[in-house]
């Protein structure tokens, strides 16, 4: 204790290099727990469009990062999140939990998610936010979790009104929360790339 009778401030630190066996152990080769979180958030009966989002975390000298952790939470098809803070007048979906864990692959550094699109949800003052996955990441190098938000590209008329995005000035960092759609056995696919630092970083907020 200090002299001025409270504790001092540990020291900060970076995620270490267990963050896998902690947060996500089966992908790092461990099954030590009944019930694992996983990139998959979807099960038969969620309802919605079936999407895949995937991509790489890029660090500032452009290489892809192999030990990044990422958790996203989105709304359900209607636009409702599954927590009680969500009040809207929109029906829960029982089959979608909204939250999914996953890692990046230990070679390649992809990332992916098995979820559905998400409905536009009532942001403050009652004005209608675009589609939206909010992300956090987490690695080696990065003292506190990274908070940010993928959009579709497809939804160009309701970003454009979208409020957050409206807060960003610039065009091109604008971009950078911009996921474009392709398909794969025919299901979409929207690729989301993250930079940690660089000219295209990608904006970053504080939640």
């Amino acid at each position: 204790m200090s002299g001025t009778g409270y504790l001092d401030e540990t020291a900060s630190q970076t995620a270490g290099p267990y963050v896998h066996i902690g947060l996500d152990p089966k992908n790092a080769g461990f099954d030590i727990f009944e019930n694992n979180f996983s990139n998959v958030m979807v099960s038969e009966g969620t309802l919605g469009e079936r999407i895949y989002v995937e991509g790489c975390v890029y660090d500032g000298s452009g290489a892809a990062m192999r030990d990044v952790l990422l958790e996203v939470w989105q709304a359900n098809a209607a636009g409702r999140y599954s927590h009680p803070a969500d009040r809207q007048n929109r029906p829960l979906d029982a089959n979608f939990r909204g939250w999914g864990r996953a890692s990046s692959h230990f070679e390649t550094g992809l990332y992916s998610f098995e979820t559905i699109k998400p409905g536009s949800v009532m942001g403050r003052d009652a004005r209608p936010m675009a589609p939206h996955i909010n992300f956090w990441i987490v690695a080696r190098g990065i003292n506190l979790g990274l908070n940010t938000r993928m959009y579709f590209a497809d939804e160009d008329e309701a970003n454009r009104r979208d409020p957050v995005i409206a807060l960003i000035e610039l065009e091109a960092r604008r971009k950078t929360l911009i996921a474009q759609r392709t398909e794969r056995s025919g299901v979409a696919v929207y690729r989301f790339d993250i930079r940690i630092q660089g000219e295209a970083e990608t904006v970053f907020f504080d939640v």
